[in-house]
């Protein structure tokens, strides 16, 4: 069973179908990724991240640590 994405509203379709083809289609899946990884993929802009950074705050979590 495939699971539906539970990404946040307002990142825009070019981020959204970056996030959904690299495999981040659940939020807690953005916690395995820095914020520079996330960043490098094409379509995806301060904005996306900014709205993902909230949405994992919300929960009491974060992008994975850089090291």
């Amino acid at each position: 069973m495939d699971e539906q994405p539970d990404l946040p509203s307002g990142i825009g379709k070019p981020a959204t179908r970056a996030f959904t083809g690299a495999g981040y289609t659940r939020l807690e899946h953005f916690t395995r990724a820095t914020e520079a990884e996330l960043a490098s993929l094409h379509g995806v802009g301060p904005k996306a991240l900014r709205i993902i950074r909230e949405a994992l705050e919300t929960r009491g979590q974060t992008f994975k640590p850089t090291d």
